[in-house]
């Protein structure tokens, strides 16, 4: 297994695990539309997102994450919006590989932090995020706003 940082050579590879990802949150598959919007997030530089590969260079799974600040800690974080690992490759300890390939990126990029969320009953989830150093924070209450 390989985790590689994807840039527009490998958009193709992307987009059809950004549509398994939205499928399993309950979306409807549509193709060129994620192509859209993963082609306009590599081009502008706007994320960064890394995929798992196998071997023979098949997509496995992809976190990306996305920057914003601490003011008061004065340093970027990483915001862990999406991560996701193909059905078939589950188990396999890809999630893992690409978690500890964000906290070497975190470091790298002197971050203050890496956030992200999960569903409340994400067991399996929860479980692997603490066992790598991640932290439940309870400090804050956060609040969410559609338009």
């Amino acid at each position: 297994m390989k985790i590689i940082q994807a840039t527009i050579e490998q958009l193709n590879l992307v987009t059809t695990l950004f549509d398994e990802y939205r499928q399993f949150y309950g979306q409807a598959a549509n193709i060129e539309q994620c192509k859209k919007f993963i082609k306009e997030r590599l081009i502008e530089s706007d994320s960064v997102i890394f995929i798992a590969t196998n071997e023979e260079g098949e997509g496995l799974g992809f976190v990306q994450l996305y920057p914003t600040f601490s003011s008061v800690a004065m340093k970027r974080m990483w915001i862990l919006n999406d991560m996701f690992v193909a059905t078939a490759a589950r188990q396999q300890g890809v999630a893992n590989k690409l978690l500890k390939q964000v906290d070497l990126f975190a470091q790298y990029t002197d971050a203050s932090t890496v956030k992200l969320a999960t569903a409340v009953d994400n067991d399996v989830a929860k479980a692997l995020y603490e066992s790598l150093g991640y932290i439940k924070t309870t400090a804050f209450d956060h609040y969410t706003k559609a338009f």
